[in-house]
């Protein structure tokens, strides 16, 4: 596992960011830390809380933090956990949460930290990618909207994402935990 990340290590590293920052190093106008370090922190914050809850359930795993894009990622890797992963991946979504409540404890600011574990995140975002691209093919050929079956918010996201790439339009729709994705012709 990775070194334990102190609570006392992070308000230091805010410290010393507030400090760079009023001398006018990677911040912004009014002193806070730039974006990509608000999300490192996130990730750190996170990394911290998920190790602590590997060492208690007595399970093996590193931790791989990043920045992608406008949110801070954390991967647990190095083991194969299903127990952290759970049926369609609703532990894991459960878990995610638990990790951003974790970083609006210590920030007072809310997370859109993406948490991937023994590669499950990645693995269903190429499924949903190819899945989107036979719908795509399908809506332009036939003209018609089609429905998907109900699917996580990251799932939603991804499907989007393959659609408004291809040039055409989707939404979601229906109330959680039926919320689904349709596609619809350009």
């Amino acid at each position: 596992m990775t070194e334990s990340i102190e609570a006392t290590d992070v308000v230091e590293e805010i410290e010393e960011t507030d400090i760079a920052d009023e001398q006018g190093d990677d911040g912004d106008e009014a002193g806070r830390p730039t974006r990509t370090k608000r999300l490192e922190l996130e990730g750190e914050i996170a990394a911290d809380y998920l190790e602590e809850l590997l060492e208690i359930a007595d399970l093996d795993g590193d931790l791989d933090m990043d920045v992608e894009g406008d949110r801070a990622t954390v991967s647990i890797v190095g083991a194969n956990l299903p127990q952290l992963v759970g049926d369609n991946g609703e532990v894991l979504e459960a878990l995610q949460e638990l990790t951003r409540l974790a970083v609006y404890r210590e920030t007072g600011e809310r997370s859109r930290l993406m948490l991937d574990v023994s590669g499950h995140r990645s693995a269903r975002r190429t499924e949903l990618e190819e899945q989107a691209e036979a719908i795509i093919a399908q809506v332009k050929q036939t003209g018609e909207p089609v429905s998907l079956d109900p699917m996580s918010p990251f799932e939603r996201k991804v499907v989007h994402d393959a659609v408004a790439a291809a040039g055409l339009k989707s939404e979601s729709d229906g109330v959680e935990p039926r919320r689904h994705v349709v596609v619809l012709p350009g």
